[in-house]
């Protein structure tokens, strides 16, 4: 337990962090968004292509990786289809929702508790690779498609434009651009001079900090007269607004920290028969909270931030008791 509060205390601090400056109005009142932009736009795209780049993709094909697949997929898939069927949501909400009920924080989080926990990190890498390469550009497609402007007059126009918006994504989506730059620099086996791949190093060090400081400023955020800080789709006002939202963040919560991690063990034991330390990576992995990655896609694309924001920090609570039950239960087993 003293091993995984060490993990989660630099998420805390950065967090609190951020919460303190943003009451004292050290930045101004713009600063949220500046901050949020610098890591969507600039930071985090260093990272990625830094990551990616020196990678191999193919390295995530096996059956331990199918196992936290089948948990990741269908939990952001019901994620999904619960913020429809449950609480409203249009499309961007939607895929808001399933991210915030299945994408782990791998990076920050889950290389500490690895280390701690199984005594290496190879099988995060592998699941940060899954998530960069594959979930995230689903989620953004969605956002993207979700948010989009362009509507023309008629079915066969809106159809032009909706697919013209899927297929030049890539070059207006800085996540995605940076990500297929690393993936096409691994495939050629390129090798970035050390002082230029040394400057995206620093650079791309800058997004998690940044991001869970701009997490923290977010904690100030003041109600409105809705009851949140941004407009719940389809909530009733005042109280009811506030009370749906509290829901949502609740059924998010179950979602991430107690049906992925179980979908995970299910498919990694009686039905692929991992052995028992691998079976262990799967699940610590797939109990990992929800990463803040959410919240910061939420923020950059205009939606609603309160559910994404909460889940991150109720997950990242509740996952410390998760996480100990599958180190202390499966560690057993495997003993």
């Amino acid at each position: 337990m003293a091993a995984l509060l060490s993990a989660f205390t630099p998420i805390w601090t950065l967090t609190a962090i951020g919460y303190a400056v943003g009451r004292s109005d050290l930045l101004g009142d713009r600063a949220e968004a500046v901050l949020g932009r610098f890591v969507f736009h600039v930071a985090m795209p260093a990272a990625l292509f830094t990551m990616v780049s020196g990678a191999r993709p193919a390295s995530f094909a096996n059956p331990s990786m199918v196992a936290f697949a089948a948990g990741t997929a269908l939990v952001c898939g019901l994620g999904f289809l619960a913020a429809g069927r449950l609480f409203g949501r249009g499309t961007a909400d939607r895929a808001i929702g399933g991210m915030a009920s299945g994408y782990v924080n791998s990076a920050n989080l889950g290389i500490p508790v690895a280390v701690q926990v199984l005594g290496d990190a190879s099988f995060v890498a592998q699941v940060i690779l899954f998530q960069v390469l594959l979930v995230s550009p689903v989620i953004l497609t969605l956002l993207d498609a979700g948010t989009g402007t362009g509507v023309g007059t008629g079915p066969g126009s809106r159809r032009r434009v909706a697919v013209r918006r899927m297929l030049t994504m890539p070059v207006r989506n800085p996540i995605i651009m940076a990500s297929l730059l690393g993936l096409a620099v691994s495939a050629l086996g390129l090798r970035l001079p050390h002082a230029l791949a040394h400057s995206f190093d620093l650079l791309g060090a800058a997004a998690v900090p940044t991001a869970l400081i701009t997490l923290g400023f977010s904690l100030n955020a003041r109600p409105s007269a809705d009851g949140s800080a941004k407009a719940v789709p389809n909530a009733v006002p005042g109280a009811g607004a506030w009370r749906t939202g509290r829901a949502e963040v609740v059924v998010t919560v179950a979602l991430k920290t107690l049906l992925q991690p179980l979908i995970a063990f299910v498919v990694g034991g009686p039905l692929l028969g991992l052995p028992e330390r691998q079976l262990l990576a799967v699940v610590v992995c797939s109990a990992l909270p929800t990463a803040q990655n959410a919240f910061l896609y939420a923020q950059q694309y205009g939606r609603d931030t309160r559910v994404a924001r909460d889940a991150v920090v109720a997950s990242t609570v509740v996952s410390m008791a998760t996480l100990s039950l599958a180190t202390w239960a499966l560690g057993t087993t495997g003993s």
